[in-house]
């Protein structure tokens, strides 16, 4: 089922949920106390405007960016009535296909609207970070149609098993380094002390946020996590809502993969709070068990980013001295979660579970054996989340995925788990129980610091 048109707002969750907001800025401020650099990356009124709007349940999307939406949306949602039959399940699931873009994934909906905002405030130079390639690729298209330059960094680990990824983003104009790279000073120093350093997402971040602040007209920009990434992916969740709504359906359940939080932002959003009362599905974020910052985290304030040049932010989180393992699905290696999605899930609107990597990549493979879809990694955790719930049960509910990438550049992983070489990627309890510990200190520190000027006050 396909809609003729495109829809034209993003749905901002952010005016069911202004209470959210008030907090969240009330603590930014004391939080970049801790942050060595204080360095707040800035971002063009227009999108702070979105990351902060508590009064608009729909923003209208740009034209600009809307006619680039119309190269490749609307996309497919489809029935996996054969994955419904390998199954042996009641359940009617239905996947919305966001891999078929240029890009490969859902990464492109908010790297067309970022490309856009910035060149229209005058930005020369867009620096970022990129877990397994999908940002990097969206963001180095988009840079490419609105004649931006482009800096990227890869985590060294994702990099060399995904290389093509470099040759896409590249082709696109855009310079790609392996991160920890020699180009920055964090980047030097972790070399030097661990020069075997797999990389992360929180030290590829960290090596574009300190390039940014050396030169003029360069801004970085973010591919999740924040409020107008969230928003700008929602393009997803008012597509499959319209398309479920010809075939008269309505999800009992949600299914995304969760690393940051944009793509299951994105689908499950439209379907919360609905305006016209139809019940809130059950919503599930799919995470590796080498990255469980829902399953296993805490709910605390934390860099973003592992250089700590960034304020601090509350989420879902490991730390960021968590080092997943090198897991395929790289862009689910961040070691926290979107501060929005993280309130939510302390609402208890979302819940989590956690994969072994080979039960991602066997589900995978029998997806795309009966869809003739091959899924990403990071995607192939929701279908399998999804698999292990409706197996063999004939409950008729019906269950929307988010696939939000296509797995052609992640052969390399499909080929080392056909020779039976792979592993499931979960790291031992002792190296989470110690991020932990550290996060647990660290938290103690902000909450005493937080506390002392008002401590001061109350003395006076």
């Amino acid at each position: 089922m396909t809609n003729p048109e495109v829809p034209t707002k993003w749905r901002n969750l952010l005016a069911d949920f202004p209470e959210f907001q008030a907090g969240y800025n009330g603590v930014l401020p004391e939080a970049s106390r801790e942050s060595p650099l204080n360095y707040l990356p800035k971002m063009p009124l227009s999108m702070g405007r979105q990351s902060r709007n508590v009064t608009d349940r729909y923003i209208q999307i740009p034209d600009e960016v809307l006619a680039l939406y119309r190269l490749y949306r609307p996309t497919p949602l489809k029935r996996a009535r054969n994955f419904e039959r390998s199954l042996n399940t009641g359940a009617k699931i239905y996947v919305k296909f966001e891999g078929q873009n240029i890009s490969g994934s859902h990464k492109l909906n908010s790297a067309i609207a970022q490309a856009y905002y910035y060149k229209n405030a005058g930005v020369e130079h867009l620096v970022t970070g990129t877990g397994a390639g999908q940002w990097g690729s969206a963001i180095a298209y988009a840079c490419s149609h609105f004649g931006l330059k482009c800096t990227i960094f890869m985590p060294r680990v994702s990099l060399q098993q995904k290389p093509q990824r470099k040759t896409m983003m590249e082709l696109f104009g855009a310079t790609v380094y392996e991160s920890p790279s020699n180009v920055t000073q964090l980047g030097r120093r972790i070399n030097s002390e661990s020069p075997d350093k797999l990389g992360s997402l929180a030290i590829a971040t960290g090596e574009a946020l300190e390039m940014v602040t050396s030169g003029n007209k360069r801004q970085f920009a973010v591919g999740s996590g924040e409020n107008h990434v969230l928003l700008h992916q929602t393009i997803i969740g008012e597509e499959a809502k319209w398309q479920l709504e010809q075939l008269g359906e309505w999800p009992d359940s949600i299914y995304a993969c969760m690393g940051a939080g944009s793509n299951f932002a994105g689908i499950s959003f439209p379907f919360l709070c609905d305006e016209n009362g139809r019940p809130m599905p059950d919503c599930v974020a799919a995470e590796p068990m080498a990255c469980p910052k829902i399953t296993r985290g805490m709910y605390a304030y934390t860099a973003t980013d592992f250089s700590g040049t960034t304020p601090i932010a509350r989420m879902m989180t490991l730390g960021t001295d968590y080092e997943a393992p090198g897991i395929h699905a790289g862009g689910l290696r961040y070691h926290g979660t979107s501060p929005f999605l993280s309130s939510l899930y302390q609402l208890g609107i979302f819940r989590g579970v956690a994969l072994p990597q080979r039960q991602v990549f066997a589900t995978a493979i029998n997806f795309a054996r009966c869809e003739g879809i091959l899924p990403a990694p990071e995607s192939a955790h929701a279908l399998a989340a999804a698999a292990q719930e409706f197996a063999n049960k004939p409950e008729e509910k019906t269950c929307l995925i988010n696939i939000s990438g296509m797995g052609y550049h992640d052969l390399a992983g499909y080929a080392e788990y056909a020779a039976g070489t792979m592993d499931d990627g979960i790291l031992k309890d002792a190296e989470i129980d110690r991020s932990l510990a550290a996060l647990q200190a660290a938290q103690a520190r902000f909450e005493s610091a937080v506390n002392e000027p008002e401590m001061a006050a109350e003395s006076r």
